[in-house]
Parts: structure tokens; C-alpha cells; sequence
């Protein structure tokens, strides 16, 4: 089986269908929705995300234990995803018979996830001290 495997600060993402309908209920086909600057789509894989130097490499130690020169910054974008992106910047490929985009992960407007982390759930309350 076949693996890809998403380089860098790029996305990959599954398009949503390209009919959309509607407030008044009229169905839009394809052809005009893919004339719009932002596509949705859902996120299937993420790279590595953003290259920087690791402040532990170092080549004069030759007895220090080896390390890569270079580490990455996670992307905030995470598979299962809904993804907001700027048309423009989408590379097109087909895999195993899907339609797929790869974007930068700059080229994200907005995310939608579908259980947002609780980023207070480890601070405890100052009533729980006392």
C-alpha cells in the first residue's frame, strides 16, 4: 500500500463536495462555487510543520550524544479538521482515485474542530487552594 507522506508546513486536504446550495435553496453546481477565493475542505494529513535550528546541534562536541540540526514547529491544523483556505495557493493531485489538495498551512483562513481543547482543564482553581 501506498503511504504519502506531507513535506513541511503543508496540508492535506480532502475538498468538500463542490455543489453547495443556498439560503433560498437553489443548488450552485460546481463550476461557480470553484470560482470563489476561499475553498472548505477537511484536513486528512499535516507535514512536520516549520523547519527551525535546534539550539542542541552542535558538530564541535563529536562525544555528545548525536542530534538533528534542525526541529519543527508544530502546525495547529490537526487531521479530522475543517479547513477554510485561500483557493490560490491549492495544488491539485489525485490519489488512488480521491481528489486531494495540498496548501500551505499560511494559506489556512480558519480552522473548525469538532472537540475544541480545553486549554484551562490543567489550571486549578484558587478556591481549591484555600
Amino acid at each position: 500500500m501506498q503511504e504519502i507522506i506531507i513535506v513541511g508546513d503543508r496540508v492535506l486536504i480532502e475538498l468538500e463536495p463542490g455543489e453547495k446550495q443556498t439560503q433560498s435553496g437553489l443548488y450552485l453546481p460546481a463550476t461557480v462555487t470553484d470560482q470563489e477565493r476561499v475553498s472548505v475542505g477537511r484536513v486528512v494529513r499535516t507535514g512536520p510543520g516549520y523547519v527551525i535550528p535546534n539550539p542542541e546541534y552542535s558538530e564541535s562536541e563529536v562525544w555528545a550524544p548525536s542530534r538533528d540540526a534542525a526541529r519543527y514547529l508544530p502546525l495547529q491544523a490537526r487531521p479530522g479538521d475543517l479547513a477554510f483556505f485561500l483557493r490560490k495557493e491549492l495544488i491539485e493531485l489525485t490519489l488512488n482515485g480521491k481528489n486531494y489538495s495540498i496548501v500551505p498551512h499560511a494559506a489556512i483562513l480558519a480552522l473548525i474542530r469538532d472537540t475544541p481543547e480545553d486549554l484551562l482543564s490543567g489550571i486549578t482553581s484558587l478556591d481549591d487552594d484555600l
